[in-house]
C-alpha cells in the first residue's frame, strides 16, 4: 500500500489537529504490559517519527509525565479538553521524536504496523500473521528498519546524543 503524505490526525473533540508530513521511521505494534495498561487495550500502534515532521495545526496538547517500564518515564501529549493521547516522547530521544498514536490519524488504515514487539506478553487471542515481523522483546534496528529510516536516524543521532548528554549533566 502506498500512502501519500502529508496526512492529518487529531483528537476526538477536534481541539488538537496535526499533520504528519512524511512517512514515519517505523510503525510498532507494541504488546508490552505497560502499553496495554496505558491504552486499556491489547496493544498500541505507534508511528515513530522525527518531531519536526509533525506540524501542529491548532492548539497545543498538554504534556503529562507518565511512568514507563524502563524507569525513565515518558511524556504523553494529550488534548487538554478530551484527554485523548496523541503521541509520546520517550526518554531515549526526548522531544526530538514523537511516537504518534496511529489511531489518532484521520485514516489510520493508511499506516499499518511494520513490526510487532514484546509479543512475549501479547494477549493469547491476538493472532499475528506469519508474514508479519515479530519479536518477543525488542530488536536490532539495522535488521528491521528500512534504509531510508536508518539514514534519517543517522542525521538525528547527533541531536539525540546532545540531548542525552544534557540529561547526564543535570544528574
Amino acid at each position: 500500500m502506498t500512502t501519500t503524505f502529508p496526512i492529518e490526525g487529531g483528537c476526538d473533540c477536534g481541539t488538537i489537529r496535526y499533520l504528519m508530513t512524511t512517512k514515519p521511521l517505523i510503525v510498532h505494534c507494541c504488546h508490552c504490559r505497560w502499553c496495554q495498561r496505558e491504552t486499556g487495550s491489547a496493544f498500541v500502534l505507534n508511528a515513530a517519527i522525527e518531531s519536526d515532521r509533525v506540524e501542529n495545526l491548532g492548539d497545543s496538547p498538554v504534556i503529562i509525565d507518565t511512568p514507563s517500564d524502563s524507569g525513565m518515564g515518558q511524556k504523553v501529549a494529550r488534548c487538554p479538553k478530551c484527554y485523548v493521547a496523541l503521541w509520546s516522547h520517550y526518554a531515549g530521544s526526548g522531544g526530538l521524536t514523537k511516537y504518534v498514536r496511529v489511531g489518532t490519524l484521520d485514516q489510520p488504515d493508511l499506516i499499518p504496523p511494520d513490526v510487532h514487539i514484546f509479543t512475549s506478553s501479547k494477549q493469547p487471542w491476538v493472532v499475528i500473521p506469519d508474514s508479519m515481523m515479530s519479536f518477543e522483546e525488542y530488536y536490532d534496528l539495522r535488521q528491521v528498519w528500512r534504509r531510508e529510516s536508518l539514514d534519517r536516524l543517522t542525521i538525528l543521532k547527533p541531536k539525540i546524543d546532545a540531548y542525552r548528554n544534557s540529561l547526564n549533566k543535570e544528574s
